[in-house]
């Protein structure tokens, strides 16, 4: 057993006070964004930005849909990003089910943001000590006994905290008696292994930019991504061999200059 959150996309208003209330709880500074306050081409997930809205305007069955979704990172039971990286800078907590990150452990090799089926994870490209940044769940808060900021503010109980299995067993229930008004389907229930945040919704999940995902937990990214050490410690060795000839054959060139004009001195 563990925590998760279920998202209710037919109880979504598209207000954002979750996002509001995820930065000011994470004290993460306001950027500027270039979509006039829009919602069909949102922020993306940055190092300030843990959680945004999605809106899409969506013909489905004959029917046309207003249809919102939330997204963060999924804090999936199997996380990719905890088996990709090499010094257990992620880590889930099993009785939260938050996958939370230590700093202090990390040295910035960027694997989890390879591994992420979601591609959540981000970097601080713009800070001089940079460090990986995604939702943390709110573990402090969970640990604490509260809820996450963002189903704190939530106005229309779009968001529920509860035990995973149980937000599972009320998902299917709402769908069951809704008369077609979700599609019969969880996704977060079996997606990339399975993930603390659910959804279900009017529309399929892909029409809100969620990946299409296998039931399997995704242990062949954090492969793919370890893999790539050795060409990046190739590509590293390359470059300062590079550097080095380069360095060298300037060398050498300055100094036969120099021998030249030495010889010519004599000769005059």
């Amino acid at each position: 057993m563990s925590k998760g959150v279920l998202y209710d996309g037919n109880r979504c208003i598209g207000c954002r006070s979750c996002q509001v209330a995820c930065k000011s709880w994470n004290e993460n500074p306001a950027e500027e964004t270039s979509n006039n306050g829009g919602y069909d081409n949102p922020p993306r997930l940055s190092a300030s930005t843990f959680t945004t809205m999605r809106f899409r305007e969506v013909e489905y069955e004959g029917k046309f849909h207003w249809a919102f979704a939330k997204t963060q990172c999924m804090h999936c039971l199997h996380p990719a990003c905890e088996g990709a990286c090499p010094v257990g800078a992620l880590k889930r907590d099993d009785e939260t089910g938050a996958v939370v990150y230590d700093d202090g452990r990390c040295f910035g090799c960027r694997y989890c943001m390879v591994a992420c089926p979601f591609g959540i994870p981000t970097f601080q490209w713009d800070e001089p000590l940079p460090w990986i940044r995604k939702c943390t769940f709110c573990s402090g808060r969970l640990d604490g006994g509260l809820k996450p900021a963002c189903v704190t503010a939530c106005p229309t109980g779009a968001l529920q905290l509860g035990e995973r299995d149980e937000l599972i067993t009320e998902a299917h229930a709402r769908i069951n008696a809704s008369n077609g008004r979700y599609v019969d389907h969880i996704y977060g229930e079996k997606e990339a292994g399975g993930t603390s945040w659910l959804y279900i919704s009017p529309v399929p999940s892909e029409e809100l930019g969620f990946p299409a995902l296998g039931e399997e937990a995704p242990t062949e990214n954090p492969h793919i991504a370890m893999r790539t050490l050795p060409y990046y410690a190739g590509g590293v060795v390359v470059l300062m061999a590079g550097f080095y000839w380069l360095t060298k054959r300037k060398q050498k060139l300055s100094q036969a200059g120099d021998h030249q004009g030495e010889k010519e001195e004599v000769t005059k």
